[in-house]
């Protein structure tokens, strides 16, 4: 049996896909191809009308250094709150632009990172990348308006507890569009 030059092609990408798939060397492709993607994509807000409103803000949360809190402390507060994974190659992806973003307003917002992940993972994660970044895990279930079965997802809240952004999947959190929206919600 001749093996022809169009078998030998669809072998090459069968077993390309496979390697993206099921390697680490996949995991790198993906979180690359999802930073492409996010660094077109800005986060855009949720319509006045459509916002929920945060009503019960009560979400315990234990941080890397075993420190509890509870998001009720941060009432009357900008809250930007995301959940993410190591395993999640948009949550990978887009971090570098939220360690940017927190560095600059780490004293004006509050930043929670809850991670949905095993605590050794992400502390190993973190040292690897040298981001030092408020990172959660949670203690109790989100409220209802911030419960999402889908990760990466990021809520902005105003101080009047209104979920002003809502957006699930990679995007730019650094983006001017981004800066431009904290500094009006600070301002308010």
């Amino acid at each position: 049996m001749r093996i022809t030059k169009e078998q030998i092609s669809n072998g090459i990408w069968i077993l390309a896909i496979l390697i993206i798939l099921f390697t680490p060397v996949g995991f790198h492709v993906r979180v690359w191809v999802n930073k492409v993607v996010a660094t077109v994509i800005s986060p855009g807000t949720v319509d006045e009308d459509d916002r929920a409103n945060l009503k019960n803000y009560d979400w315990s949360l234990v941080g890397l250094n075993g420190e509890r809190t509870n998001l009720e402390s941060n009432k009357g507060e900008v809250i930007l709150i995301n959940v993410w994974a190591t395993w999640c190659p948009p949550c990978v992806a887009e971090l570098p632009g939220f360690v940017e973003l927190y560095d600059d307003y780490k004293d004006k917002v509050t930043f929670a990172f809850v991670a949905n992940d095993e605590r050794q993972k992400v502390e190993a994660f973190l040292t690897k990348k040298g981001y030092t970044l408020p990172v959660y895990f949670q203690v109790s279930n989100a409220p209802p308006e911030l419960d999402s079965n889908s990760i990466p997802v990021t809520y902005i809240l105003d101080k009047q507890g209104n979920i002003v952004v809502d957006k699930t999947g990679a995007a730019n959190w650094n983006s001017d569009n981004t800066r431009a929206l904290l500094d009006d919600l600070i301002s308010e």
